[in-house]
């Protein structure tokens, strides 16, 4: 892992986080030696539009799915 102090990080912070997107490698951020942060690569982001549609003709309903499961006579809420 590269180590980069906390100065040389702000001085070329855009430089670096593009290295590590580049890379997928993480940075650590020291002060006096003893580190402070770790940058690390986002996981990978999947385009939210392919996920639409994308168990169509996958399900198959069966029945009635509006209706209770259980008869009304048989739930203790409704009873006086």
């Amino acid at each position: 892992m590269i180590e980069v102090t906390i100065s040389e990080f702000k001085a070329k912070c855009s430089a670096l986080l593009e290295q590590v997107r580049l890379t997928r490698q993480p940075i650590r951020i020291t002060r006096f030696g003893k580190p402070v942060a770790e940058i690390v690569p986002t996981a990978i982001v999947q385009d939210r539009a392919s996920l639409m549609g994308s168990m169509r003709d996958s399900i198959k309903i069966l029945g009635d799915i509006i209706s209770p499961a259980s008869d009304e006579d048989e739930w203790e809420v409704l009873r006086d």
